[in-house]
Order: C-alpha cells, then structure tokens, then sequence
C-alpha cells in the first residue's frame, strides 16, 4: 500500500499532467479553426484545378504528344511513396494511421517484386518507417520551423517529385496523408500524383467543344506542375486540420482520464487516512484499557 505522502504527491503529479493537457487542448483547438479555415478554401479550387485538367487529358487522351505527367513511363516498376504525417506527437492515432496504410502499401508492391522508394513529410512518419524501410528512403522534408505551411512549401516538394521524375528516378508517385472531416474523424487517404490522375467531372465530355491556343498538350504540360503542386498543398493543408483536430481530441480524452485518475487517487488517499486515524484510536482506546 502506498503511503499518504506518495499518494498526496501522485495527486499533485496528475493535476500538473491535467492542467498541461488542458492547456494543449486549448491551444490545439485555435489552431484547428485556422486549419481548417486553410483546408477548406483550398478545396474548391483544388477541384476546380482537377476538373479543368481532367478535361485537358481526356482531349489529349492517350496520343503520342501527351506530357509524360499524364502519360507515364509506360512502367510501374518503381514506386515513390510520399508520406506526409506531423513533426510531434501526442494526437493520438493521427500519425500511426497513415504510417499504416502507407507501411501496407510498400509491404503489397515488394510482394508484387516493385521497387520502393519513400520520401517522409514530417519526422514522426520518418521515426516509425524507417525501422523496416530505412534502405529504401531517398529524402525527407523538414516542415519543424514552419509555422504556417504555404504553397511555398509545398512547390518545392513537387519540384523535387518532378526532377526525380524527370531523370528516371520513378514511375508511380503516391502521396499518404489523413483528409479532414471533423474532430473526431480523418480519413487516411492514399492518392497517385504521378502520373497524373484526374477525376472526371460530370459533363467532362462538353471539353470537346472548345478550341484551345495553344494546344491542349501545350497548356496540359504547363498546368500540370502547378496541378502536381496544387495536390500536394491541399494533401499538406488536410494534413494540418486533421492533426490539430486529432490533437485536440487527444487532449480532451487525456484530460478526461486525469480527471478520473485523480477522483480514484483522492478516494484512495481518504481511505488510506481513515484508516491511519482508526488505527491511532484503536491504539489509544487499548492503552487507555491496559491502564
């Protein structure tokens, strides 16, 4: 049985521990709202973007002259996985569940005899994947000193996709990163950047009536970097709500368990002192029976 004093300074403990969750809960809960503020403006024009190229595409369809953004390497021997996840913890299963799907990814394209290669955004994806993929990683993206991502950030990550694209360094790029949908739910979501796929949009086919100047190859090959960038910026973006709010809930589920944590410690250490003053009466009352 523990003594009252180290029960009276594990309360102590815990109601420090609560007033630090509580705290992170407060801070995680303004930036969620600016986070998702970001994320959610950007959607639209990230549609937008998709829709117009995925018109482009579907008029350039499968000729000789489509950028090799659309039209691959005409392989899918080497896989470049990007995996985007936070640079701290403590928002619960946020970062494992993109490490996750991206770890049962690699595992299904090595059974399949691909090439793997990965790229992390974020030094918790980097800490966990490279404990069975440290051979196979090829660069990591610091974001620590950034307080606000902007599409800066992600600009330069899809040049370095592009250059390595560019000199044969891959043929299928994929990004891994959790979409926002509230507080309590993000989706892990696993999207092929390169090549290029686009979702058609109802009535895609309408693209077929307008003349373009230049060429649609033309403007699809200059769109396409931005389109490549525009992706990743809204996969950061997502990226950004969904650790916020993941945090944030983690915060409240620690702050809950503390609050329950001491209630038990407190009827512990009343117990355990009632029990101390019984013994000291029932000492007196005996000595004062002796005599």
């Amino acid at each position: 049985m523990p003594s009252l004093k180290d029960l009276k300074n594990r309360i102590g403990s815990v109601k420090s521990t609560r007033k630090i969750t509580k705290a992170m809960q407060m801070v995680a809960a303004a930036k969620l709202r600016r986070a998702q503020e970001s994320a959610e403006a950007a959607r639209p024009y990230a549609e937008r973007m998709n829709a117009v190229m995925a018109g482009l595409a579907a008029s350039v369809g499968g000729s000789d002259s489509a950028p090799r953004l659309v039209a691959g390497t005409g392989s899918d021997k080497t896989h470049l996985l990007v995996v985007m996840t936070a640079e701290r913890g403590l928002c619960g299963g946020f970062n494992s569940t993109i490490v996750r799907l991206a770890r049962a990814k690699a595992a299904e394209l090595i059974a399949m005899g691909k090439t793997v290669k990965i790229i992390t955004v974020g030094k918790k994806g980097r800490e966990q994947l490279k404990r069975d993929f440290a051979d196979r990683f090829v660069a990591h993206v610091d974001l620590s000193d950034v307080k606000k991502i902007g599409y800066d950030n992600a600009q330069s990550i899809a040049r370095d996709l592009i250059h390595r694209f560019d000199h044969g360094e891959f043929d299928v790029a994929t990004i891994f990163y959790n979409r926002f949908q509230s507080v309590i739910s993000q989706v892990p979501t696993a999207q092929q950047i390169i090549p290029a796929r686009f979702e058609t949009a109802e009535g895609a086919g309408a693209s077929a009536l307008y003349d373009y100047e230049p060429s649609e190859e033309e403007i699809l090959a200059d769109l396409l970097p931005r389109g490549v960038a525009t992706q990743i910026f809204a996969a950061l973006l997502e990226n950004g709500a969904s650790e916020q709010g993941a945090r944030m809930s983690a915060m409240d589920n620690a702050t809950r368990n503390a609050g329950e944590m001491i209630d038990k410690l407190t009827i512990q250490f009343n117990r355990s002192r009632q029990a101390a003053i019984t013994n000291e009466l029932i000492e007196i009352i005996s000595g004062a029976e002796a005599l």
